[in-house]
C-alpha cells in the first residue's frame, strides 16, 4: 500500500511547469532521485516516490528513505506517496504505475533512476554480481517503461528520462555497471522512435555528483582516477535535477532520443554515433589488404585506452 503525504496548494514557486502532472521517480530515496523528486515537486507535479531502500549493493530493504521523502515534499506543500516495489521484476515495474494511477489517476512522466552498485575486474565478477547489476539498471529501465508505454500511447504524451553514466564509455572495473547503462542507452534510443510519433519522448541522462555510489567507485590510484574523485565530491545531486525537470515539460517535447551530460554547472549533449574513418573496395577484403591498410587509416591515431604494462 502506498504511503500517502501531502495535499496542499503549493504557493512558493512561481513557474508550476509540472502544475496537474504526474511523475514517477524510481530510485528516489536518497542521493540524485531523491533530488529529481523534490524538483519535480517544486514544478508543481505529483509525484511517486518509488524506493526498494536497499543498501548500495542492492541488499536488504527499508521503507524509510521513500517515505522520508514523501515527508519532505509534503513539508513543502507538495503532493507525494511513497512506493517499495523492486523495478528488477515486470510486476515491480506495473506495480509502481499502479501507485501512480490509483492515487493520482494518470501518469505523465517516468524518471528510471533506480540504481545499485558491485564493481570487480572482469576476471573477479561472480556472475550474482553481473546478473543483480543489470537486473536493477537494464531490466528495472525496461520493467517501468513498459508498464507506462501502453498508457503514454493510449493518451498520446509522456516524458521518459532515463539514467546511464559515463561508464557506459569504458571504465574499469565496472564491465556489469557499464554494459546495463550502455544497455540503457541504446534502450533510450530505440523507445524514443518505437514511441515519438504518439508525442513521447524518451531521453536520458549520465549524472555527476556526490552519492553513495561515487563514494564507493572503483578508482585505481592514478591521479587521474584521484583527481576525478575530487571534482565528484564536490558536485552535488540537486546539480542534475533541473535538467531532469526540463526535459519533463512540455517545453522539451522536441527533445527525443538524446543523451546529455549533467555536472554541475555543465550541461552537455553527446554526440550521434556515426563513422568517421572508411576503408572501401569492390568485394570482400583479404586479412593481408587489412593488415597492410588499417594501420595507416583506420587505426592511425587510436590511443589504446589500457596498455600493457611490463611483469
Amino acid at each position: 500500500m502506498p504511503v500517502e503525504a501531502g495535499n496542499i496548494r503549493r504557493t512558493g514557486n512561481s513557474m508550476q511547469r509540472l502544475s496537474g502532472k504526474v511523475a514517477i521517480v524510481t530510485g528516489a530515496g536518497r542521493g540524485i532521485g531523491r533530488a529529481h523528486a523534490l524538483a519535480l515537486a517544486a514544478e508543481g507535479a505529483k509525484v511517486v516516490v518509488n524506493d526498494y531502500g536497499g543498501e548500495l549493493d542492492g541488499q536488504g530493504g527499508s521503507m524509510s528513505p521513500a517515505e522520508t521523502v514523501v515527508s519532505e515534499i509534503a513539508s513543502s506543500g507538495g503532493e507525494a506517496v511513497a512506493n517499495f516495489d523492486d523495478v528488477v521484476s515486470p510486476d515491480g515495474g506495473q506495480s509502481i504505475v499502479d501507485t501512480a494511477l490509483e492515487a493520482f489517476g494518470r501518469i505523465d512522466v517516468l524518471v528510471n533512476n533506480a540504481g545499485n552498485y558491485r564493481p570487480k575486474m572482469i576476471f573477479n565478477m561472480p556472475f550474482d554480481d553481473w546478473d543483480a547489476v543489470v537486473k536493477v539498471h537494464l531490466y528495472g529501465h525496461f520493467n517501468c517503461i513498459r508498464a507506462v508505454s501502453g498508457i503514454f500511447r493510449e493518451q498520446r504524451s509522456g516524458r521518459i528520462i532515463n539514467t546511464a553514466s559515463e561508464a557506459w564509455l569504458g571504465e574499469a572495473a565496472v564491465s556489469n555497471y557499464g554494459a546495463a547503462k550502455a544497455g540503457i542507452v541504446g534502450l533510450t534510443r530505440v523507445v524514443a522512435r518505437d514511441l515519438g510519433k504518439y508525442g513521447v519522448t524518451c531521453n536520458c541522462i549520465c549524472p555527476r555528483a556526490s552519492t553513495r555510489m561515487t563514494e564507493g567507485l572503483a578508482f585505481d590510484q592514478s591521479a587521474e582516477r584521484e583527481g576525478l574523485s575530487d571534482v565528484l565530491s564536490k558536485l552535488e545531486p540537486e546539480d542534475v535535477s533541473p535538467l531532469v525537470a526540463y526535459l519533463a515539460t512540455e517545453g522539451a517535447k522536441d527533445i527525443n532520443g538524446q543523451v546529455f551530460l549533467a555536472s554541475g554547472g555543465l550541461i552537455a549533449l553527446f554526440s550521434e554515433p556515426r563513422p568517421i574513418k572508411t576503408i572501401a573496395k569492390d568485394g570482400r577484403w583479404t586479412v593481408d589488404e587489412i593488415s597492410r591498410l588499417v594501420p595507416q587509416t583506420l587505426a592511425a591515431e587510436l590511443e589504446n585506452p589500457a596498455p600493457a604494462k611490463e611483469g
